[in-house]
């Protein structure tokens, strides 16, 4: 039986994940109610710390570092109070390097003349086409991160196009424009005459939920190392947590309120407009506005009656692609890893690729139901600039593999026995990593022996967790050219407005896409009024 609360909120907000956190931080404090609704047992989608294999071991279930969300308008609005809430950030000035299968290595650092030296050292020109790519972004920035940042169905952004155009004329416009669009594999294989420079920067497609062969992944390859350069590998004190914790407190302080095991069930639609939600347990709540940090296939397909939705919108979310699977190894170990190349030992993400064709191959494979023979290895070390996530003199792995198929069908390396009835079984994860070990124990002469725990996250683990965690794809569905920009999440929609008058739609599956940026509910609170 349903029961209606007697409280009517400004604003309900279904999902508790980054844009969710932001949207209502910044509505709270602007003076609106807002009441927060999460499903799970605990705030923060893909925000959150467990002890996932011993004691006093916080790993970062799912997200961890925050890059993107220091160079988003969401932290330049709520940084300063999120600070004084509580969080606290580590870093380091190496955020990134690549490991080549030979024993090869080279890392990026947050100083542009050592970066120059870093790949000059690798190749004679290579540092000379670093610099140039990067110089090119940074005069293009404000152009790129207005884009990216920002709705494009603003009178404000065709006014920021129109100024470009204006002052390098149309054609050099369009130029620039049909260069970003070009995939990183020609960018890389074109600028760098090392095979070493090219995979330190390729990986990072992977990051972006593309591929290295996909359209714009050379803009995107750029983007993120000028964004590493400017901000390094950020994460937070304690544990990804404690961001949701900040959050939590501001929302509170400013009168809002959060509630999870909130299951909402459907959104209440009268004359055309939201009016509220009701939950699994019947339980009704009101609003003026609903925001929803969902799936395009769970707000048209789920939330939302057929009838309230036009067909050309339920057509489209129902075609809505999602992308690969991803999947976590998170290590305890008994002591720090001991790397062939100790250089390494200090940077935040290293990633172990045999370089720009084996990520291709590695892509295509998962793409096609295929454990990856070669897959490419992130391998992120909290405690070497946070020693707070593990016991003193103890040490954790954050490892992520982000070539996996949703839905297993093979092995490429034909080593492994893949029943694809039986999906991402609990013999085929621990084999799978298993593997991944193995490699990455040649590099880690010490790795096995400190293994003190280990627990896996299959994709269909990483889907049970998160409901928005489709088959395990972390990015809210596919990034390719046609499900982005303009097109995410739907041709037929404009911004983050829905054909349901006062229901926004928000989230990685809105524009601008996954990370934990938070832009998408920076806008949506702007667009009710937060100042």
């Amino acid at each position: 039986m349903t029961q209606s609360c007697d409280q009517k909120f400004d604003v309900i907000v279904v999902g508790s994940g980054i844009n969710s956190l932001v949207c209502a931080a910044l509505l709270a404090r602007s003076g609106r109610s807002v009441k927060v609704l999460e499903r799970e047992a605990q705030l923060g989608g893909c925000i959150r710390t467990d002890e996932l294999t011993l004691p006093g071991f916080h790993h970062d279930t799912l997200s961890t570092a925050h890059p993107l969300f220091l160079v988003g308008p969401a932290y330049a609005a709520l940084g300063k109070a999120l600070h004084a809430a509580g969080l606290e950030y580590c870093n380091t000035t190496l955020p990134t390097a690549v490991l080549l299968p030979d024993g090869r290595h080279l890392a990026l650092s947050t100083s542009r003349e050592r970066n120059i030296a870093a790949f000059e050292g690798v190749h004679s020109g290579d540092g000379m086409a670093y610099a140039a790519a990067l110089d090119k972004m940074g005069a293009h920035a404000p152009l790129v991160f207005s884009l990216l940042g920002n709705e494009l169905w603003r009178l404000g952004t065709l006014r920021t196009v129109a100024r470009e155009a204006w002052k390098q004329g149309p054609h050099a416009l369009a130029s620039f424009f049909g260069t970003s669009l070009a995939p990183a594999s020609a960018w890389l294989r074109q600028a760098f005459h090392s095979d070493l420079s090219a995979a330190l920067l390729a990986p990072w497609v992977l990051h972006c939920g593309l591929g290295p062969d996909a359209p714009l992944s050379s803009l995107m390859a750029q983007v993120v190392a000028l964004t590493l350069e400017g901000v390094g590998m950020p994460i937070v004190k304690g544990g990804n947590a404690n961001t949701v914790r900040a959050f939590e407190r501001l929302i509170r302080d400013a009168g809002g309120t959060l509630e999870t095991h909130a299951d909402v069930a459907r959104i209440l639609v009268e004359r055309g407009r939201a009016s509220g939600v009701e939950l699994a347990d019947g339980r009704i709540y009101r609003a003026r506005d609903v925001v929803c940090s969902v799936t395009p296939t769970q707000l048209y397909g789920r939330l939302l009656d057929a009838s309230h939705v036009p067909a050309e919108v339920s057509n489209q979310a129902a075609a809505w692609r999602y992308g690969k699977g991803n999947m976590q190894i998170h290590l305890a170990l008994d002591e720090a890893p001991q790397w062939h190349a100790a250089a390494l030992g200090e940077v935040g993400y290293v990633h172990l690729s045999g370089g720009v064709d084996a990520i291709s191959r590695a892509v295509n494979e998962a793409e096609r139901g295929l454990l990856p023979a070669d897959p490419t290895i992130c391998v992120a070390q909290p405690t070497a600039f946070d020693p707070t996530r593990a016991p003193p003199g103890k040490h954790i792995l954050w490892i992520q593999l982000p070539e996996c198929p949703r839905h297993p069908l093979g092995d490429a390396a034909g080593q492994l026995a893949v029943t694809p009835a039986s999906g991402w079984s609990t013999d085929l994860r621990e084999a799978f990593a298993d593997r991944i070990i193995n490699t990455l124990a040649r590099h880690i002469p010490n790795l096995r022996r400190s293994i003190l725990a280990r627990a896996v996250l299959s994709p269909a683990d990483l889907a049970a967790l998160n409901l928005n965690l489709v088959g395990g794809d972390p990015y809210g569905g596919d990034c390719s050219l046609d499900q982005s920009f303009l097109w995410r999440p739907s041709r037929a929609t404009r911004n983050h407005a829905t054909p349901v008058g006062r229901l926004w739609h928000i989230g990685a599956s809105t524009h601008p896409g996954p990370g934990l940026g938070g832009a998408s509910g920076f806008h949506v609170a702007r667009a009710l009024g937060a100042a």
